[in-house]
């Protein structure tokens, strides 16, 4: 659906050329939601921005749907652009325009009849829930109905990509689950795919199937979100789910212990199995549970937990030979995770 051929975006700045995109490549999957996550100033809005050529790459493909942006002309390219829908965080209303004119707006200017625009603008409106603010301003409206406005706008020219820059972080949290759970069902009725760009673990959690990591203008991870919760390679992915799954144990704890302390962690079903119970229960050794939580992940359990196994050296390394058999991750360390 969308591929990222080794792109690179640089920018001219007084200290010279600085590269906002380094040499990025990406696939993602028909109706697939795609998160890409990393700080400000990683590049994830560049690279978002070149998907529909907001940002012409300095080098490097865009294919969408087969079709490689870069080459095309200016009327091949507007024409291409109705089918890629975006939204931004400042959701870019126009003041002096009803709801219903925000959103009708791309239908005027993709020449459509006032018929089509009508049953058009009526119909989206429905879905996102705002049918009975049709009349409304934007300067009447909460910050998560101005952002169900910008959306209603960006599916009017019927998508195949949805574009998300940002577009929760201006929103508080409850309005935040609202508008994902919008885009969640969105993407599952329209088929639509989408691109998610923010610097929100939760926000990937929440909605995402795969999710790239950036640092420095580059993909430093990608993987399923599942597969990225579990077992995280790099640092700054680590720093970003430790805001989620947050694991830190106090000093006290490692300076006073009297065993090993380790950290398991369970994978799917055995998530919701009794395997420390069972190792308990089988070798002669205490289980001091020090920290634990069970998340779930596209409606699968990841269990992740820190104890104390104390005992014999022989029945400890036993016992941790029992667990290892049994799941993916197991770390034994002597500082606080």
């Amino acid at each position: 659906m969308i591929e990222v051929r080794n792109l690179v975006k640089s920018y001219h700045s007084k200290k010279g050329i600085v590269v906002g995109v380094d040499h990025v490549s990406l696939k993602i999957a028909k109706g697939e939601i795609f998160g890409i996550i990393g700080y400000s100033g990683a590049g994830k809005s560049s690279l978002l921005r070149c998907l529909n050529l907001l940002e012409k790459p300095t080098s490097g493909e865009v294919y969408i749907d087969q079709v490689e942006l870069t080459s095309l002309n200016k009327s091949e390219l507007r024409k291409a652009r109705l089918k890629i829908g975006m939204i931004f965080q400042h959701f870019y209303l126009v003041s002096s325009k009803t709801v219903f004119e925000n959103v009708a707006f791309a239908l005027k200017a993709a020449r459509k009849s006032k018929t089509e625009i009508t049953d058009r603008v009526l119909w989206l409106l429905e879905i996102v829930g705002l049918a009975d603010k049709k009349d409304a301003f934007p300067s009447q409206l909460s910050g998560g109905q101005k952002q169900r406005v910008a959306i209603a706008r960006a599916l009017a020219n019927e998508p195949n990509v949805l574009l998300c820059d940002e577009a929760t972080s201006a929103l508080d949290p409850t309005t935040t689950k609202a508008i994902l759970k919008l885009l969640k069902k969105i993407n599952e009725d329209l088929g639509l795919t989408i691109v998610l760009i923010t610097h929100e673990m939760e926000v990937v959690k929440e909605i995402c199937d795969k999710v790239a990591v950036m640092q420095s203008g580059r993909v430093i991870e990608e993987g399923t979100v599942y597969e990225v919760f579990a077992n995280p390679k790099e640092d700054l992915t680590k720093e970003f789910i430790n805001t989620i799954l947050h694991f830190g144990l106090p000093d006290r704890l490692i300076a006073n212990k009297k065993g090993k302390i380790v950290k398991i962690v369970f994978k799917g079903e055995v998530a919701e199995e009794s395997i420390v119970s069972d190792m308990l229960q089988t070798f002669k050794i205490r289980g001091n549970i020090l920290h634990g939580k069970i998340e779930y992940i596209k409606e699968v359990p990841l269990g992740i937990f820190i104890m104390e196994v104390i005992g014999e050296s022989i029945e400890i390394e036993r016992a941790l030979s029992f667990i290892k058999q049994r799941v993916e991750v197991l770390e034994v360390f002597d500082d606080a995770a």
